[in-house]
């Protein structure tokens, strides 16, 4: 396994690109799918379902997110006695059938076909996930991690942005209707599961591994299996708290275009897009500013960034009066001072690029080889519960008649606490910051 002169370079290799392309078909057809569905909600919802959109658009990123809370764990045994490669191509060929369902819930225009479909796919994504960040360390070599972090999570968020506006302009557009969407998502599906079967094998690191059936005996086994190590277990929190804060944002983004910019659709997608691409700017950027290695000065570098910005967006959020016109489309938002909330956006996903690429390199480092598929799934059970959180957060200062601003103040206070408590439990991160600081970047 030879080291590459740059992260780009694992692109041409076998072990690395057909990977590459499952995983990011997988994420776009997640975000497809769950954005054609959420901006419907965020702007049909009354008409279609008789209640709020936020409290719909935040109860549909809790469907999604609860399987990760009971199968992660099961996953993490799967993706360490099985075959990795095989494992992906057996869910990627489930997603079709998904994607079929989904399919029939949209073309019927029966939410609860559509909520079925979203959970599914959830589990899906819940099998998906340790497979995917525990085959990495088999395929890449140690300097290699970095960087291959670097392109999957830009990858991810080129995935999100894609879906975004995909998902989001079918279904925006009223007069396509959704079967655009119907065949997005299924030839989407397709794509991913051909691109699987190119994977070369991965074999379970091990394959003697007795099967625990009992998911939350094996849940609770596995974040002890994390505790062990206390710099794993503090990785495992921060990694968390990404979740928690992207989804706080994420889920609140069409509802914010549409009740506190007067904005349409179109540019609840433009946000997303603004965010989506500066994470994976600050992903890619992770490999030359840490010089190729792990830099764990990254993760508070970048956790101060999205601070100081949650805040700043809380301020506009808080700042801004509805004014109670006809909804703004894109060159209406920009003329009416837009652009500052796109510079924030940016930055703020240049920021979270930077903290949560040098995480899952450390996690994946870290651990033992024998046990990293269910070190990833007890990270993805802590992720899922830090992202069921969030949206019952949400939903409850809604329900006490908060606005959206609130909740982004209360996200950007909670980090700022959260930066000094990871300071003060892992001394070597400002330790690493500071290193870093004075030696300035490659």
């Amino acid at each position: 396994m030879s080291s590459t002169p740059n992260q780009f370079a694992l692109l041409a290799r076998r072990r690395f690109l057909p990977f590459f392309v499952t995983q990011f078909l997988g994420a776009l057809n997640d975000n497809v799918f769950k954005n054609a569905m959420v901006i419907m909600l965020a702007y049909r919802g009354g008409e279609l379902f008789g209640l709020r959109g936020p409290i719909l658009v935040n109860l549909a990123a809790a469907v999604f997110i609860l399987p990760f809370a009971f199968l992660s764990a099961s996953a993490g045994q799967w993706a360490d006695k099985f075959d990795k490669a095989r494992l992906m191509q057996l869910v990627k060929l489930l997603e079709v059938l998904i994607m079929l369902l989904g399919a029939a819930g949209f073309g019927l225009a029966r939410p609860a076909l559509l909520f079925i479909a979203l959970f599914l796919l959830g589990c899906h994504s819940a099998i998906f996930g340790p497979a995917k960040y525990a085959l990495m360390p088999q395929h890449l070599a140690r300097e290699e991690l970095v960087g291959g972090n670097g392109l999957v999570e830009m990858g991810t968020f080129v995935a999100i942005l894609a879906g975004t506006l995909l998902g989001g302009g079918l279904v925006a557009s009223r007069t396509i209707g959704v079967l655009p969407v119907s065949l997005a998502t299924v030839g989407i599906a397709v794509a991913g599961w051909l691109a699987s079967r190119w994977i070369p094998r991965a074999p379970g690191a091990d394959p003697d591994l007795r099967l625990n059936r009992n998911p939350f005996s094996e849940t609770w086994r596995n974040l002890q299996l994390a505790a062990r190590d206390r710099t794993m277990l503090l990785a495992l929190l921060a990694n968390s708290w990404f979740w928690f804060y992207g989804a706080t944002f994420l889920t609140q983004f069409p509802s914010f275009t549409r009740e506190v910019l007067d904005a349409d659709e179109t540019v609840a997608t433009l946000l997303l897009t603004a965010l989506s691409c500066g994470v994976g700017v600050g992903s890619l950027l992770c490999e030359r500013l840490s010089r190729r290695g792990l830099n764990l000065g990254l993760v508070p570098f970048g956790l101060a960034g999205m601070t100081l910005l949650a805040f700043a967006l809380a301020a506009i959020a808080g700042g801004t009066a509805a004014s109670g016109g006809g909804l703004r489309d894109v060159a209406d938002f920009l003329h009416a001072g837009g652009g500052r909330v796109l510079a924030v956006l940016v930055a703020m996903g240049v920021f979270c690029g930077l903290y949560i690429v040098p995480l899952y390199a450390l996690i994946q480092s870290r651990a033992d080889h024998r046990q990293i598929s269910r070190i990833i799934a007890a990270n993805n059970v802590l992720n899922a519960l830090a992202m069921v959180l969030s949206a019952l957060l949400a939903m409850a200062l809604f329900q006490q008649h908060a606005g959206i601003g609130d909740v982004f103040l209360v996200c950007a206070a909670a980090t700022a606490l959260f930066l000094v408590a990871l300071c003060l439990l892992a001394p070597e991160y400002p330790r690493a910051l500071a290193a870093w600081w004075r030696r300035g970047p490659a």
